[in-house]
């Protein structure tokens, strides 16, 4: 619900190339609200005039439509609901003081919403809002199930970190739950994980179904909202679910006409406001987003500099780190595989740091290695 004050002086700063009201509706576009009620509020204030209403209902469609909204939408229409806070005019009752207004009020505009479908089939996706250590319980991570299942002894990962645990238990408003689904607000207990290890902005996935990786490289399309002139080497802070992560603009890959979605020029030298363009981002932090097609709630988010939301964007594809292997006392080198001239047997040494008796092994097979590796045995360190 976007509430627009009809004051005289209050709507058009709230609707002002800066203000508030403008970007709050930018905002809910770009996290993928598409249903919408637009209170028109304070209406005691202007005497309940119809004149103003329809006047502050044109400027706010206008604007809206910018965004991208379309406001005449037969699946998720906008109504306009003139209300009055203060006195409580068309809120729960119809007012006798704007018998013109034949629309539903507001409490009807809310129940005749429908209710979003939740991602339950995809993989898990739960980014983080906050962490706690709770004396007697442990670690107890908080945050927003977005797509997936979160349940009792099922193992996660989080990324960007990589750290595996158990989850132990799950709980949404201090009752423990078999099972949170996607749009619940849940705290999970976890095993053996400190609260340095994991932070607001890391993402808990599920360790056997996609986990979720540090992200290398991600491309991009933006829209420019509100800058002059964005170059390749902009390094702007991006909102994306929960962290808030500085990412460099690292190529502007062309730019794009927004309503025929068409490359009007390639590898331009700037984009400025009301320009559409894919770019190549590289966080200059570990971070974790995904494609919107896979993960909408990971796959879109805001640019945000100068204490205000400059572009909105959405992810395209994204590059993974690849994760090194650094070597622990419990990690195996294996050396190439040598022929026994007497067996006709080939034979490999398997060699472990700081291991007082390193065991050669017969191995009989008919293509041998022909350079050592290290084998993976589930407790390296993973940088």
């Amino acid at each position: 619900m976007l509430v627009i004050p009809a004051a005289t002086g209050e709507l058009e700063a709230a609707v002002s190339k800066d203000g508030q009201a403008r970007e709050h509706a930018l905002l809910a576009y770009t996290l993928g609200v598409k249903q919408m009620i637009v209170a028109v509020n304070k209406m005691d204030a202007i005497k309940y005039a119809e004149d103003r209403f329809n006047e502050i209902k044109k400027e706010v469609t206008v604007f809206l439509e910018k965004v991208g909204y379309k406001v005449d939408n037969e699946k998720n229409p906008i109504r306009f609901i003139p209300i009055s806070g203060w006195v409580g005019d068309n809120m729960i009752e119809r007012s006798e003081n704007m018998g013109w207004y034949k629309g539903p009020i507001l409490i009807e505009a809310l129940d005749a919403m429908r209710e979003p479908k939740r991602p339950s089939d995809l993989a898990l996706r739960l980014p983080l809002q906050d962490v706690y250590k709770i004396g007697g319980i442990g670690t107890v991570p908080v945050g927003r199930v977005e797509t997936g299942i979160i349940k009792p002894g099922m193992t996660v990962t989080f990324g960007p970190t990589g750290v595996s645990t158990e989850v132990k238990s799950v709980e949404m408003h201090h009752e423990s739950l078999p099972e949170a689904k996607p749009g619940d607000n849940v705290g999970f207990n976890v095993k053996n994980v400190s609260v340095k290890d994991i932070r607001r902005g890391h993402v808990a996935s599920d360790s056997k179904n996609d986990p979720c990786a540090d992200t290398e490289t991600f491309e991009a399309q933006v829209i420019v909202m509100n800058h002059k002139n964005i170059q390749n080497g902009y390094a702007p802070v991006l909102d994306c679910h929960t962290c808030h992560i500085a990412c460099k603009f690292e190529t502007i890959k062309n730019k794009i006409d927004r309503r025929t979605n068409k490359v009007v020029e390639e590898n331009p030298k700037s984009v400025k406001t009301g320009d559409a363009c894919d770019v190549i981002m590289r966080p200059m932090r570990p971070m974790v987003v995904e494609s919107f097609k896979a993960y909408p709630p990971l796959g879109r988010f805001a640019v945000r500099d100068m204490k205000m939301t400059v572009a909105v964007g959405v992810i395209n594809s994204v590059t993974r780190k690849v994760r090194k292997m650094i070597p622990s006392d419990l990690c195996t080198f294996v050396y190439p595989l040598t022929l026994h001239t007497l067996t006709q047997l080939y034979y490999f040494r398997w060699w472990r740091p700081r291991a007082r008796n390193n065991p050669i092994f017969i191995y009989n097979q008919e293509k041998p290695w022909t350079q050592g590796v290290w084998h993976e045995c589930g407790t390296c360190c993973v940088v």
